[in-house]
Parts: structure tokens; C-alpha cells; sequence
């Protein structure tokens, strides 16, 4: 069995999404960003860097995966799907996820903070990572200019590197970031929303859940 600990953001959306997608049984545990549950002792036996999601297998002698690209290659490769028919396009995707990982995940991020959390605007610090974040997106826009997803023959096809991607670009409007005229990722953006698996990560876990436990297919939420 699978255990995730997670909460509803883009990190952790990605493990969610991502599990859905392999229809693998786990349980999910909910963990409270705002009560530093992250920064507990027993979550940083799992993760010493306190953050989410972590992830525990309990079918290999309770080993634990921590950080959130690490999860997306442990899980698809426990699965052997959505990374690539062959080693080339497995480096392809996992240089998307490392893409994600080293840039429109933080660069986001960062203007999620001082955008929406931070006590006083301070505008040069907006507008450096608005304008990172869109030049990041712009990126992802260029490479889906004649393909469906980011890796693949012919028009791609889907794989952990759109999900991880996907996760972030989606939450654009939050960081404030102005997408006009990215008319292909704008596309991608509503390709992947609409997938079934995708809809359900997303919900997961949802805000104010204290324990949930999902398999695929099937959700117990207990308050």
C-alpha cells in the first residue's frame, strides 16, 4: 500500500493527479500547511525538509519518497507508464520535470508570495517573478507550437512531464501571471483539465479534510 501525505497545491496536486492517473491503490493523509503539521517530528521522519508531499511505500519495507519530482519518477516507474517508450524520451520527460522543478515551480511560487502573502507590495520583486513565470510559460508554449503534449513521437504523448508542468501553468491567474497570446499552452492547459484522473487529483485532498482515505475510484472522508 501506498501513503501519501499531502495538501491542495500544485506540489502536491502533482503526486494526486499523478496517482489517479496510474490507478494505484494509496491512502492519503491531509496534511495542515497552517499548523506546521509539515514541520512535526514524525512528518520529518519521512521528510527531513518539511514540505509536501512525502510518500511511504509500505510494500517495500516502508520506504519513503520525499520531494515531489522524486515521487512522480519513483511512482511511474513502480507503474511503468507516463515516462516514455524508450530511454531517449524517458531523459526527454524527466528534463520537462526537472524544467518544472528547477523553474515554474519556484519562479511561481514566488510570485504567488509577494503577489498574494506578502505583508507590503513590493513591485520590482512582483514584477521580476510575474515576468519569470511568464517567460517560463512562454517556454512551455514554443515546445507545444505543433504537439499535443510536451514528449512523444508524432504529436507526443502524455506523460509526468505535462502532469508536473500542467499542475503550476493551470494556477496562472493566482500568481497574477498575464498569458494572452500563449494560444497553445492555453490549449494544453484545457486538453489535460479536462481528463478524468486530473479532475479528481485536483480535489484532493479537499480544504478542511482532517483524514481521507482514497483509493482509486473511491473516497472516505472522515471529520
Amino acid at each position: 500500500m501506498l501513503e501519501l501525505y499531502s495538501a491542495a497545491t500544485p506540489n502536491g496536486w502533482k503526486a494526486t493527479v499523478l496517482l489517479e492517473e496510474l490507478q494505484l491503490p494509496y491512502t492519503l493523509t491531509p496534511i495542515d500547511l497552517g499548523s506546521n503539521a509539515q514541520k512535526e517530528a514524525w512528518f520529518l521522519k519521512i521528510n527531513p525538509n518539511g514540505r509536501i508531499p512525502a510518500l511511504i511505500d509500505h510494500s517495500e519495507d516502508d520506504f519513503a519518497v520525499f520531494e515531489s519530482g522524486a515521487i512522480m519518477i519513483y511512482l511511474a516507474e513502480k507503474a511503468g507508464k507516463l515516462l516514455g517508450n524508450n530511454a531517449k524520451e524517458k531523459s526527454q520527460v524527466i528534463q520537462w520535470l526537472m524544467f518544472q522543478m528547477g523553474g515554474v515551480g519556484p519562479m511561481m511560487g514566488q510570485a504567488n508570495v509577494f503577489f498574494r502573502y506578502f505583508p507590503e507590495k513590493i513591485q520590482p520583486a512582483i514584477d521580476r517573478y510575474q515576468n519569470e513565470g511568464r517567460r517560463l510559460l512562454t517556454v512551455l508554449d514554443s515546445a507545444l507550437a505543433e504537439r499535443d503534449y510536451l514528449v512523444g513521437e508524432n504529436r507526443g504523448e502524455y506523460s509526468v512531464a505535462d502532469i508536473a508542468n500542467w499542475c503550476w501553468a493551470h494556477t496562472y491567474e493566482w500568481s497574477g501571471i498575464d498569458i494572452s497570446g500563449l494560444d497553445n499552452l492555453q490549449v494544453w492547459i484545457q486538453r489535460i483539465r479536462e481528463r478524468p484522473a486530473v479532475q479528481a487529483g485536483i480535489r484532493l485532498p479537499a480544504r478542511g479534510d482532517k483524514d481521507t482515505v482514497t483509493q482509486t475510484g473511491q473516497t472516505i472522508i472522515q471529520k
